[in-house]
C-alpha cells in the first residue's frame, strides 16, 4: 500500500526537547515517523511524509492524495493542540482511511473533566475534581487538598510542573490564575494521588505489559510526570526518573488491565492508545488520563511495553496499519 505519514511541522513530535536523548544519556537516533517509515517498508508498503503546517493548501494536498492509508501523527494543528480532534474530522470529511482514533476520542481525551464523568460512570476510581475559568466553576465535587491544578485541555504534560501540587487555598488561587494567564484554559483541579505512574499501552484490545515511571527519587507530595520530568533532559528532575516494565502481583496486574481496558472502550479510543494510573499504596488503581494515538518513538513507553510482551517495533506497526485497513 501508499501509505502517507501526516506529522505536525510546527510542533510535531520530532521537535519534543526528548526526542533526541535516552534517559540518562545521547544517543542518535531516528524520530518517530523516520523509524515508522523504516518498518513500513520493511512490511512492503511505500511510505512517504507529509508536513501538516496548518496552511489551507496543505488539506488541499492531502484531500487530493491517492494513497491507501494516511499513518496520522498529528497532534495539533497550526500549533494548536486542541485542533487535534479538528485534524481528524477533516480526514474523516475527506474519505482518508487513517490510523488511531477519531475524532470523537480526541475530543473525549482532552476533555479531562468529562473523561472523568465517564470512566467514573463505568465503575472506575478517578480524582475527585473540580473545573474553574475566570471565577466560573463549571464543575465541582468535594475535593481536598493536597491538590494538583493543570489545564483542563492540554496534553504531553503541559502546564504541570514542581508547582502544580498545592497545599492551600492561597498555593491554589496564584495557580489557578497562572495557568489562565499562561494558556487562557480552563484549570482541573483535582485531589493528588499519591503512588505509582502506571502506564497502560493498549494495542487493539490487548493490554500490553505495564510499564512504571519511577519517581520514587522526588520528594514526597510532588512526585508527578511533569513536563520537565518527561522531556527536559538537561533537568535534574529528568536525570532522577526512568520508565521500566512496572513489577507487580498478579491481582494488582489484573486490575490495571482490567481498567485500562474499560477506559480505552469507554472513552471511544481505537487501534491503539495509553491510559495512564496512578496505584495506591494500599493497592487501589485510579485512572488519570487517556492518550489516543500515544507516542511512537522506538524508546518511548509505548515501545517498550511492546517489547515487553514479545513484540518487534515493526510488529507493532504492522498491527496499527492492519486494523485501519481493515476498519
Amino acid at each position: 500500500m501508499k501509505i502517507a505519514i501526516l506529522y505536525d511541522k510546527t510542533e510535531g513530535r520530532e521537535e519534543y526537547p526528548g526526542d533526541q536523548y535516552r534517559r540518562g544519556r545521547k544517543r542518535k537516533r531516528l524520530t518517530d515517523r523516520q523509524a515508522i517509515a523504516v518498518s513500513l517498508r520493511e512490511l512492503g508498503h511505500e511510505p512517504f511524509e507529509i508536513a501538516v503546517d496548518g496552511k489551507p493548501s496543505t488539506l488541499t494536498k492531502i484531500a487530493r492524495n491517492d494513497a491507501d492509508l494516511f499513518f496520522n501523527l498529528c497532534e495539533s494543528y497550526g500549533g494548536d493542540d486542541t485542533k487535534e480532534m479538528h485534524f481528524a474530522a477533516f480526514l474523516d470529511l475527506a474519505g482518508k482511511r487513517y490510523t488511531g482514533s477519531g475524532p470523537e476520542a480526541m475530543h473525549l481525551a482532552m476533555d479531562k473533566p468529562t473523561a472523568k464523568k465517564i470512566v467514573r460512570f463505568h465503575g472506575l476510581y478517578t480524582p475527585y475534581s473540580a473545573v474553574v475559568y475566570k471565577g466560573r466553576v463549571e464543575f465541582a465535587q468535594d475535593i481536598e487538598f493536597p491538590l494538583i491544578v493543570k489545564p483542563a485541555s492540554e496534553d504531553a504534560s503541559k502546564g504541570i510542573d514542581t508547582e502544580s501540587v498545592v497545599n492551600s487555598v492561597k498555593e491554589l488561587m496564584e495557580r489557578i490564575q497562572y495557568l489562565h494567564d499562561e494558556f487562557d484554559t480552563p484549570a482541573l483541579i483535582e485531589e493528588y494521588i499519591e503512588g505509582r505512574e502506571i502506564y497502560a499501552a493498549i494495542l487493539g484490545e490487548e493490554v500490553l505489559p505495564p510499564i512504571e515511571l519511577d519517581l520514587s527519587a522526588l520528594p514526597k507530595g510532588s512526585r508527578i510526570a511533569s513536563h520537565e520530568v518527561k522531556f527536559d533532559e538537561s533537568s535534574e528532575l529528568y536525570k532522577k526518573t526512568k520508565s521500566a516494565p512496572a513489577t507487580l502481583e498478579d491481582e494488582l496486574r489484573e486490575q490495571i488491565e482490567s481498567a485500562s481496558l474499560t477506559a480505552f472502550r469507554a472513552l471511544k479510543l481505537r487501534d491503539y492508545g495509553r491510559i495512564d494510573l496512578r496505584v495506591t499504596s494500599k493497592g487501589r488503581v485510579f485512572m488519570i488520563e487517556a492518550n489516543p494515538n500515544p507516542w511512537l518513538d522506538p524508546t518511548a513507553e509505548f515501545a517498550m511495553a511492546a517489547k515487553e510482551s514479545g513484540r518487534t517495533y515493526t510488529e507493532v506497526i504492522r498491527a496499527i496499519v492492519d486494523a485501519a485497513a481493515n476498519r
